[in-house]
């Protein structure tokens, strides 16, 4: 589990040294990255075009930064929500489950609903959740909230999966979690970094 959090130092070392590096006058950010490598958009954005080539190239740009703001903002490695996406809908932001849950990062209408109040997303109803932009930063907000709530990652895939309820439950029961879904997430995210 430890590679979560590396992957996610890694790229809050780019950060500050990016931040860090003296730029001369007339030289951006794009010759700053020449000499540290690629940038975590630019990373997120090619896992994107490389795995869903129906983006254009407007959303993934558009949905790239998203995931690299908003993971970074909680705290968590983009490319760990980049494999949430991808087993959650395979890259559909139209993708509906069996259930109702809805978008690239699969939420259930009244789930977002009340992470959007807590999050200042403005909330339209359910076809917010089939905005990108919108269906990222709930999905990374939402995860976020597990995290804090459970204080495991592993834990807080579960309950992404099958609802905080039912997880608190079984672990006030000692009952087992389930680990096919988590193992999913796990085993696309190792393959992203």
């Amino acid at each position: 589990m430890g590679s979560i959090f590396t992957a996610h130092r890694r790229l809050s070392i780019l950060s500050v040294a990016l931040l860090a590096l003296p730029l001369s006058p007339g030289e951006t950010c794009e010759d700053a990255s020449e000499v540290l490598g690629p940038l975590p958009a630019d990373q997120v954005r090619a896992l994107l075009a490389d795995r869903y080539a129906w983006f254009s190239v407007e959303e993934l740009d558009e949905i790239s930064d998203v995931i690299v703001a908003e993971a970074l903002a909680a705290d968590l490695d983009p490319e760990l929500v980049a494999a949430v996406i991808d087993v959650e809908s395979s890259g559909n932001r139209f993708a509906v489950s069996r259930v109702g849950a809805m978008g690239l990062m699969q939420l259930l209408p009244n789930t977002a609903e009340s992470v959007a109040k807590r999050a200042g997303v403005d909330w339209q109803g359910p076809e917010t959740l089939f905005d990108p932009v919108a269906n990222v930063r709930l999905g990374v907000s939402y995860l976020d909230e597990l995290v804090d709530r459970f204080g495991d990652i592993e834990v807080a895939l579960t309950a992404y999966n099958w609802g905080p309820t039912r997880i608190a439950r079984r672990l006030r029961e000692g009952g087992q979690l389930p680990v096919q879904y988590t193992d999913r997430v796990l085993g696309v995210y190792e393959t992203l970094i």
